[in-house]
């Protein structure tokens, strides 16, 4: 005979807590290998769906709670995914003090009072927005217009091409320089196109750049392309109503390493300050003591990159390493890193910005406790919220002209 619903639901039940709890796993377990770093990054990052499914899970035990033996495990399964959903998103909630202190202390306490109100009214309006986590972020109501594929060099047989984003109102617009990770060896200037029709949408020209991938080509090959498309921007910014004086460098991963070295070049173009999302930072440490786990192989990544170990090419590595220019004042800095991150570990940032600060650099570092790599590839999740109120308030701060 079929089953009645009450002898069905127990398992129904039971199913709906394990679709939350197996992914909720990876809140505070690394993911060992490349094939389960997907886990790893999102499930923080949708941490509150995980606690509402969960939610659903204990309702429907809770119907059968005393007769069956089933739903009691049940119960105790999904009320273990609501605790550890809900850590990610109460523990960002309190770095919020933090990245606003440090906000003030990199550029003074009056620092958004000199950020001029049509773009401050469009900032996030708090750290963390709960319904966000679930809707998504939106989109911006500016008109903004998107210029994808424009040429700028061609180099060794590859044509370097940048996609640009800008408001469509007339005037002369701060710059944010975008540059894509992957490792040095894939991605292009699309990745992370929201996030640019964002910035656009508060009034910067957005050139999302473009360069030459390992293993085919091994630095400096890379760095010698961001000067390239840098040197482009200051040549053609006129055209796009882009006011190079006021410039920002963005990057992720290898993106956000090539940003730094960039910015912190003793003969770098002016630059009023630096992001780093989860940038490499001392490729010579981060080589000899890897990640644990380490589901990318990073030593595998960094000597494709530089074409062999640091025995072999110790010069190479050091000049490669962001870590060795911070020698001196350097443009205003913001770096965030996951806490959990098993690409780049948050050892890394927090050694940078205690260095940079030692040599007088404005420093703005953010560890967030339950992300991983790559983590702001879900913009609205809790990091990815954090992340983009601080990302705002910076480049604001940063291109201010009362600065």
């Amino acid at each position: 005979m079929p089953r009645t619903p009450s002898k069905l639901r127990p398992w129904l039940a039971l199913a709906i807590s394990l679709a939350a709890g197996i992914p909720a796993i990876f809140i505070v377990a690394p993911a060992p290998t490349r094939s389960l770093l997907p886990l790893g990054v999102g499930a923080p990052e949708v941490s509150a769906w995980l606690a509402a499914i969960a939610v659903v899970a204990l309702g429907v035990a809770l119907l059968d709670v005393r007769q069956r033996l089933l739903a009691r495990i049940t119960a105790g399964i999904a009320v273990l995914v609501i605790a550890t959903s809900t850590v990610p998103f109460v523990r960002i909630t309190g770095l919020a003090d933090s990245a606003d202190a440090q906000l003030r202390d990199a550029f003074g306490a009056t620092y958004l009072a000199r950020i001029p109100m049509v773009r401050r009214i469009q900032f996030r309006s708090a750290p963390l927005v709960i319904g966000d986590l679930f809707r998504g972020l939106g989109a911006q109501a500016a008109q903004i217009r998107i210029t994808r594929g424009v040429p700028v060099a061609r180099v060794d047989g590859v044509t370097l091409t940048t996609d640009i984003y800008q408001p469509e109102a007339a005037g002369s617009y701060p710059v944010l320089v975008q540059i894509y990770g992957g490792a040095w060896q894939r991605g292009t200037p699309d990745d992370f196109s929201e996030f640019a029709e964002h910035m656009a949408a508060l009034g910067f020209v957005v050139f999302a750049i473009d360069y030459r991938h390992a293993p085919q080509f091994r630095f400096p090959a890379q760095t010698e392309d961001i000067r390239r498309d840098l040197a482009w921007i200051g040549a053609n910014a006129t055209a796009w109503n882009a006011d190079t004086s006021r410039m920002v460098l963005l990057g992720r991963s290898a993106g956000a390493h090539l940003a730094m070295l960039a910015a912190f070049a003793p003969d770098a173009p002016h630059i009023r300050g630096v992001i780093s999302f989860y940038g490499p930072v001392d490729l010579i440490e981060g080589y000899r003591v890897p990640p644990v786990p380490d589901p990318l192989d990073v030593r595998d990544i960094e000597e494709k990159f530089i074409g062999g170990t640091p025995d072999a090419l110790p010069a190479q590595y050091r000049a490669a390493s962001p870590i060795a220019l911070a020698t001196r004042a350097l443009p205003p800095t913001l770096l965030l890193y996951g806490g959990r991150d098993h690409i780049v570990e948050a050892r890394f940032g927090a050694t940078l910005a205690a260095q940079l600060r030692r040599v007088g650099t404005p420093v703005v570092h953010l560890e967030l406790p339950q992300s991983e790599h790559a983590y702001d590839v879900i913009p609205n999740g809790p990091a990815g919220q954090l992340s983009r109120y601080v990302v705002e308030r910076f480049v604001a701060a940063a291109v201010s002209d009362a600065r």
